[in-house]
């Protein structure tokens, strides 16, 4: 599928597809004759990882080193699961923090609730 394609399936810009390209998260994409980007049901899987990453928080250096990895093949399977667990324990460290936010959150709500049914009552 061509580049216009792909970001409707992907619900990424042409332009951001085009800069994961350029900083080499998007490697190997295949070209037609007139060196058109031409993207797999493989380069839709792969960017869906990408975006999962992304929207959990990893920085896109870190995403880099990972897709390098990747392109070297299965020797550096090693690798590539230290880099996610690595940020699976900050994911849960946030996850973590933001339950801790919403439990206090949650108690404020519960104070106003009281006063405003005091009020009421009264």
């Amino acid at each position: 599928m061509n580049i216009k394609k792909f970001s409707e399936r992907t619900n990424i810009s042409a332009y951001t597809i085009r800069y994961y390209e350029k900083i080499g998260l998007l490697k190997n994409i295949s070209r037609n004759a007139s060196d058109h980007r031409y993207f797999t049901e493989k380069d839709i899987i792969w960017i869906e990882f990408i975006k999962r990453l992304k929207d959990t928080g990893m920085a896109l250096d870190n995403i880099r080193k990972y897709a390098d990895l990747r392109d070297q093949g299965a020797s550096t399977s090693q690798l590539r699961m230290q880099i996610l667990q690595q940020h699976a324990l900050i994911l849960e460290s946030k996850i973590a923090e933001q339950q801790f936010h919403l439990t206090k959150l949650k108690d404020k709500i519960e104070h106003y609730g009281q006063i405003i049914e005091s009020e009421v009552n009264a």
